[in-house]
């Protein structure tokens, strides 16, 4: 695909296919990772599971040293087997 950078308002963009962005998974909406190798501009889709956060953000809020308690959920009510 071949297209022009454009002025729109104080920035620059660039305008994607809908076919190009289907190709690499991306969305409109969707966060993306830019990054300059040997001179070529990287687009990365950042992928994200069940909403905003990633597990990598989620895992640093964490304490350091927690514990979890264990929780009793009382005896099987149904055909569950332990």
């Amino acid at each position: 695909m071949v297209t022009k950078v454009q002025k729109w308002g104080n920035s620059q963009g660039l305008r994607l296919s809908r076919q190009l962005l289907e190709e690499a998974r991306i969305s409109v909406g969707d966060e993306v990772s830019l990054a300059v190798h040997d001179g070529a501009i990287v687009v990365d889709p950042i992928r994200r599971l069940r909403g905003k956060h990633s597990l990598r953000e989620l895992v640093k809020r964490m304490p350091k040293g927690g514990k979890c308690d264990q929780i009793d959920w009382g005896g099987p009510v149904g055909k569950e087997v332990w």
